[in-house]
Parts: structure tokens; C-alpha cells; sequence
């Protein structure tokens, strides 16, 4: 049986940044014209009711879960509203990382060995990349993985990083099912915390259950997501500031 809470307003979530100063600070400071370009046209209109927003689901596979240290070895991307998800739109790359793949990560998202022996560096796609994200608003399932890898891998190729605003379906969950009294209760009882992982988020709004670690998927899994969370627990009427961080 599904299990949600009675619908609510958004009173777990807070005004996300002043993403409008944040851009115009981060354009003048830019020298890379592609980065330029992208900081042109990102979405800063806070105001923006979430029914309006032009959205991109985006995940990655990498070698490992540090970005200092470890390298993003795939890319998927789904644009969507909230009434549709394009996915005749949607994009994926296997790209080449720049040290060898280790046993861990190859049983982990299954990319071979084989299977990067003819992918690209991420340079060579980063400009579709890039193209593929431009003016919209940029949606994850833990945004330190996505955010910061991305930044980290263009900050090794152009000399400079890259931010904007995301939206973080985990941390939307966690508004919900982490709060002080769950985790009082849990310390209490021994009981665990409830899980607040792509799939397991899924199952509770009774979503269909997608074989995780395909960076495609994955993307996919998390649009249907940012649906079902503004469906239950938002309003379309929302304005953006009010989830994106």
C-alpha cells in the first residue's frame, strides 16, 4: 500500500540563494567564453513559479564518490516540466576518464573497461553538455555528487569551475522523513532512519522501480521525482526559490 503524508505546503523548505547576484558575479569574474555564454541565459528569476520552469534531470556515474580524486565516466540528462518529460530530448555519454577504472567502480555502475576504450575525454562533449543545461534549472538526487564533480571536472580542462542553482530531490526527502524527532526516535528505539536513497524515495509516492546506476536512468528516475515531490508535498504555484539551492 502506498504511504504518503498528508499533502503540505512547503514550510520544511527555506529561500535557496540569491542566485541573481551569485550569476552576475560569477559572469564578470569569467574569462572562458563558454562558461560566459552559460552563465548568459541560467535561470535566475526566483519568482518563477515551479509550473513555468524549463527543468534537467542530470546524474552521473564516476569512478568514485570524491571529486578531487575521482573522474565522471558518464552523463545523463532528461529535460522536463512538471506536466512532461521529453525524452526524445534526452542525452547520455560514456566519456573516457582520465585514470584507470578500478574493480570497485566497474561492479558498481558496470562501465567497462571495453566499454571506454573509444569515449571521448569530457572536454571534446563538454560544449553539448553545457548546451543541454543552458537556461534551465539544473535537478539531482544529491547535488554534492553532480554539482561538484561538474565543477571540478571543468575546472581541470578550462582553469575554471562552474556553479548554479540545482534542485535536490534527496534533500527535499529529507525535509520530510530526517527531521529531529525521526532521528530522536531512531537513537531511542534502534530503529533506522527511513531511507531517503533514489529508489526507496520513488517507491513511496509508488513510482515504478528502475534498475539504478545507468546514468540515463538515473536522470529519468529523478524527474519523475521532482513530479511526484511538487504533486504531494507543493504546489506548481510555488515559486523556485522556494527548492532550489
Amino acid at each position: 500500500m502506498l504511504y504518503l503524508e498528508p499533502p503540505k505546503k512547503a514550510s520544511h523548505a527555506t529561500v535557496g540563494p540569491d542566485w541573481a547576484t551569485l550569476i552576475g558575479r560569477l559572469k564578470q569574474k569569467a574569462k572562458v567564453p563558454l562558461l560566459k555564454r552559460f552563465y548568459d541565459v541560467t535561470n535566475t528569476n526566483g519568482d518563477m513559479p515551479l509550473s513555468d520552469v524549463e527543468f534537467v534531470a542530470l546524474d552521473l556515474e564516476t569512478t568514485g564518490l570524491d571529486p578531487k580524486t575521482s573522474e565522471i565516466i558518464s552523463v545523463g540528462l532528461v529535460p522536463f516540466t512538471l506536466s512532461r518529460i521529453h525524452c526524445r530530448k534526452a542525452k547520455h555519454w560514456i566519456v573516457k576518464p582520465r585514470k584507470a577504472l578500478n574493480e570497485d567502480s566497474v561492479v558498481f555502475h558496470g562501465i567497462t573497461h571495453s566499454d571506454i576504450c573509444d569515449a571521448p575525454d569530457l572536454r571534446r562533449i563538454l560544449e553539448e553538455v553545457l548546451a543541454a543545461l543552458e537556461g534551465k534549472i539544473v535537478v539531482v538526487h544529491y547535488r554534492r555528487i553532480e554539482r561538484e564533480f561538474i565543477d571540478s571536472a571543468i575546472k581541470q580542462r578550462l582553469g575554471e569551475g562552474l556553479l548554479f542553482p540545482v534542485i535536490d530531490t534527496l534533500e527535499i526527502e529529507s525535509w520530510f522523513h530526517r527531521k529531529p524527532r525521526h532521528k530522536l526516535w531512531s537513537r531511542l528505539f534502534g530503529r533506522p532512519l527511513t531511507s531517503i536513497r533514489l529508489a526507496d524515495s520513488r517507491r513511496r509516492y509508488n513510482l515504478p522501480f528502475y534498475q539504478g546506476h545507468n546514468a540515463l536512468v538515473d536522470a529519468l528516475a529523478t524527474a519523475e521525482l521532482l513530479q511526484a515531490q511538487v504533486a504531494h508535498r507543493f504546489s506548481p504555484d510555488d515559486p523556485l526559490k522556494t527548492l532550489w539551492r
